[in-house]
């Protein structure tokens, strides 16, 4: 069976992300038995200034992308049915505010070293607490709650927020991927050199995991 490395960049500010990876994993589940994968959360800060307390996200919307309330409201319902797609369901009045997330990417870095699957547990508790109920995800209790979710150590995860660890490899991480060109996520990177960008449908995954498993690729 061919064995295929995925480094899933993304934040969980991003809805997007949650879409991608909602359809990564039904392309997973369709491709068992015939494509294995290592999957690999890799952070990436859509906001990495943003201050203690966070900015409204109406206002942060229309200041970054000029985008008007009517806009941004189409723009949910059309996130909201891809992510019912996928089975992923958003809180209906958005994110209510956008948080820095650097917290919640160091975590994510300390559980990748916490076993198999860890990793990926608590990237879906974080896109649930955040994009699904719209929590304050630079609480660290938000953060530690979903750490228990996951069923991760929560001692050592306080530890880790009362800590400077893991804030370096982020950066360092954070840093690599800027400079291959990575300027919106999710990015899907496969065995380092094949790119998939944006909250593609299954069948998108689907067909390029697959291509790609069996060598069929320029």
């Amino acid at each position: 069976m061919t064995t295929l490395k995925i480094d899933f960049v993304s934040d969980i500010a991003c809805p997007w992300c949650a879409v991608g990876l909602g359809a990564l994993e039904q392309a997973m589940q369709r491709l068992q038995g015939e494509v294995q994968v290592e999957l690999h959360f890799q952070p990436f800060e859509l906001n990495p200034h943003m201050p203690p307390g966070g900015q409204d996200l109406g206002e942060h919307l229309s200041e970054k992308y000029g985008s008007t309330a009517e806009q941004q409201a189409q723009i949910r319902q059309t996130i909201a049915a891809r992510g019912a797609e996928v089975g992923f369901e958003f809180h209906p009045g958005g994110r209510g505010r956008v948080y820095n997330t650097f917290n919640a990417h160091r975590l994510l870095h300390w559980a990748e070293g916490q076993g198999p699957g860890a990793q990926h547990a608590l990237k879906k508790a974080f896109l649930q607490s955040y994009q699904g109920r719209a929590e304050c995800v630079e609480d660290p209790e938000v953060l530690l709650a979903g750490v228990a979710a996951a069923g991760l150590d929560v001692v050592a995860a306080r530890e880790v927020l009362s800590s400077d660890a893991h804030a370096d490899p982020v950066r360092e991480r954070q840093q690599f991927y800027a400079q291959a060109g990575i300027r919106s996520v999710p990015a899907v990177i496969i065995n380092d050199r094949h790119l998939i960008s944006g909250g593609q449908p299954v069948e998108v995954f689907e067909q390029a995991l697959r291509r790609i498993a069996s060598g069929d690729v320029s």
